[in-house]
């Protein structure tokens, strides 16, 4: 099971965890059985209170997790991770996955329109924008409320994860559009983005065997979602939830090259 994690598994996590968070402030007793709550949370969604016994006290767990995330560790731990792709310059490819928010969800106490939350068709939920590598691993990812369109995020995530520039960008047609074809080849990157059937000039020549290595990334959405905490929403907070997906990716990653 991709989320079960064994002792090597646990060694590369902890030397990634340990090099990226901060230097100042109480250090925790025992990171690995942290980080072990953390991930039992995530992949079983469950309260804090209904943490096991073996993991130590809930309360402490909880706040340890808030001040890690308030200060981007979990965000920093599946960048450090990210940057060692070995295909990004390569191909980079784009897509994203909508999940439900749970009613615990609401309530943020500045109001929940910064937090990544909207409405759609499938009722209260958060967009998730992943970028991967020609691999099917991560390398980005960004937040929006579920009703937003993957188009106008096509950018925004071209500049997000490892400084690299891939030769080619792989997208479905909801990245159709002259914007987004401009804003690639602006960055040298060629735009393998299939046209909408609506399209007045397609070109002749489309690589068809370059776009089907894109279900990697579909089945990199599949992995991240066996993560329960990822495909129910129960954070109220944009920030807590990033630190959740920004794990579980990471996660993914190590596992990945395990297996591979």
């Amino acid at each position: 099971m991709l989320t079960r994690m064994t002792d090597e598994d646990w060694t590369v996590v902890l030397e990634v965890f340990c090099a990226c968070r901060s230097r100042r402030g109480a250090k925790g007793r025992d990171d690995r059985r942290f980080l072990e709550a953390i991930h039992y949370f995530a992949v079983h969604n469950v309260t804090w209170r209904a943490l096991p016994d073996a993991f130590g006290n809930w309360n402490s767990i909880w706040k340890r997790f808030w001040r890690l995330s308030q200060a981007g560790v979990f965000e920093a731990f599946f960048e450090a991770l990210a940057s060692l792709s070995r295909t990004a310059h390569l191909v980079q490819m784009f897509d994203s996955t909508v999940v439900r928010a749970h009613v615990s969800a609401a309530g943020a106490k500045e109001g929940q329109n910064d937090q990544a939350l909207g409405r759609s068709r499938g009722g209260f939920s958060t967009k998730i924008h992943l970028k991967a590598d020609f691999d099917g691993l991560p390398l980005a990812f960004h937040l929006t409320g579920g009703e937003a369109g993957d188009s106008p995020q096509f950018e925004v995530l071209l500049d997000l994860g490892p400084d690299v520039t891939p030769r080619a960008a792989l997208g479905d047609k909801g990245y159709d559009s002259k914007a987004n074809r401009a804003a690639a080849r602006e960055r040298s990157i060629c735009p393998a983005i299939p046209y909408k059937s609506t399209a007045r000039s397609r070109p002749a020549f489309f690589p068809k065997a370059l776009y089907r290595a894109r279900a990697r990334i579909e089945q990199l959405v599949g992995k991240l979602k066996r993560f329960k905490r990822i495909a129910l929403r129960c954070e109220k907070t944009n920030t807590n939830f990033g630190s959740f997906v920004a794990l579980a990716l990471g996660l993914i990653i190590v596992k990945s090259v395990h297996t591979a």
